[in-house]
């Protein structure tokens, strides 16, 4: 936990980034029936019944330092898709970078082994000489920024029937570029001291002074 907490807390960096980087699964819905447009006196309608078209996965990288964030859409999360996301941040997105200090969750694509499953040794190597990993805690993914950028995704772009992958692309891409231009960010307010003095379980012998 303090790994992650101390870097947040580090000093902006521009040739070591923080990037925040998390997945979620997408189920995709399809109307029925046409839905109306709203009318005078009369809101927008849609019919309760919906169709199911299949399933896919998102993925986002954010930046806090920057008010950055970039997100992937396609049908499955495997250790390739990750390795796939890692080498267009390092490749394009970072490529000035001299290091991405990369905060991901423990899940078991999220590591450098994914590189060489995806790519040649030489090239694997490579890039994962550009990352520098840090772990949130077990049960404590909630401590990646991501998740809350993940939510206001969620609320802002996800929370409406979306009926294939092309569609949700082209929805978040328009959500990216609109936060990316305000330079919205997180305020993070729960330090390495927070911790120790609030997190008794974690922090047995914490000293208050």
């Amino acid at each position: 936990m303090e790994d992650v907490l101390d870097l947040y807390a580090a000093p902006p960096d521009p040739a070591r980034p923080v990037l925040c980087l998390d997945e979620r699964p997408i189920v995709l819905h399809a109307h029925v029936r046409p839905p109306l447009p709203p009318a005078p006196g009369r809101p927008a309608r849609q019919d309760y019944e919906y169709e199911r078209c299949g399933t896919g996965c998102l993925a986002l990288a954010f930046d806090p330092h920057a008010g950055w964030r970039h997100t992937w859409v396609g049908e499955r999360r495997t250790a390739i898709d990750f390795a796939g996301w890692l080498k267009d941040l390092v490749d394009v997105h970072y490529a000035a970078a001299a290091r991405l200090r990369l905060v991901v969750d423990n899940l078991n694509t999220h590591g450098p082994g994914a590189l060489y499953e995806a790519f040649p040794a030489a090239e694997a190597h490579r890039l994962a000489q550009k990352i520098e990993w840090h772990y949130t805690p077990k049960h404590g993914s909630w401590l990646n920024l991501v998740e809350l950028e993940l939510s206001v995704l969620a609320g802002q772009c996800l929370n409406r029937r979306l009926p294939d992958l092309a569609t949700v692309a082209a929805e978040v891409a328009a959500w990216d570029a609109r936060r990316n231009a305000a330079g919205a960010t997180v305020t993070w307010q729960f330090t390495t001291s927070t911790a120790r003095s609030k997190l008794h379980r974690l922090y047995p012998h914490h000293d208050p002074q």
